[in-house]
C-alpha cells in the first residue's frame, strides 16, 4: 500500500479538501484499482474535529462528501508511513523537516511539487468567506489534476504502457 499525506495546520480545511479531491481523482482515473491510501493531518490539529462547514460546502459543490472527515494531528509515525508528503505551505514543510530532517526526499509543498514558481503557499481560507474556500479548493484541484500522474509515479505506481 502506497500512502500520500497532505498536511496543513488544523486539518479541517485545506489538507482535508486536498485529501478528498485526490481520492476522487484517483477513483475516476485508470489508477482506481491500485492500492493507494490518501490521508491528511495537521501540524496543530486537535484529534477528531469535524471539517470546517465552509470546506464541507465547497466540497459538496464538487459532489464530494467531507462530512465524515475527522482531524488528525501529525505525528512522526504518520509521516514515516507516508511515501509522499504534500504540505499546504512552506512553513508546514519547514516544521516537518526541522523535526524529521530524514524526510527531506519525500516532503514538498503542493505548489512546489506541481512545479510552480514563486509563492509556494496555498492561502488558508479559515475564518473567511465561502468564496475564499471555493477559490482555495479550485486552486488545489487544478494542482492535483496537473500532478496526478507525477504523484503516482513518485510513489512508484505506474501503468503498463505508460
Amino acid at each position: 500500500m502506497k500512502t500520500i499525506l497532505f498536511v496543513c495546520t488544523g486539518n479541517t480545511c485545506r489538507s482535508s479538501m486536498a485529501e478528498a479531491m485526490l481520492k476522487e481523482l484517483i477513483k475516476e482515473s485508470e489508477y482506481k484499482d491500485e492500492e493507494i491510501r490518501v490521508i491528511s493531518a495537521g501540524t496543530w490539529a486537535i484529534e477528531g474535529q469535524k471539517a470546517n462547514e465552509k470546506a464541507i460546502q465547497a466540497m459538496k459543490e464538487k459532489n464530494i462528501d467531507l462530512t465524515g472527515h475527522r482531524s488528525t494531528p501529525l505525528t512522526k509515525e504518520i509521516a514515516e508511513k507516508a511515501d509522499l508528503i504534500l504540505t499546504m505551505t512552506q512553513n508546514h514543510k519547514n516544521q516537518i523537516l526541522k523535526a524529521l530532517p530524514e524526510m527531506e526526499e519525500k516532503v514538498y509543498t503542493l505548489k512546489e511539487f506541481a512545479g510552480d514558481k514563486g509563492e509556494l503557499d496555498i492561502m488558508d481560507p479559515y475564518g473567511q468567506s465561502i468564496k475564499v474556500y471555493k477559490q482555495t479548493a479550485e486552486e488545489m484541484e487544478k494542482l492535483l489534476k496537473k500532478t496526478l500522474e507525477k504523484i503516482l509515479q513518485f510513489i512508484n505506481i505506474k501503468k503498463e504502457g505508460k
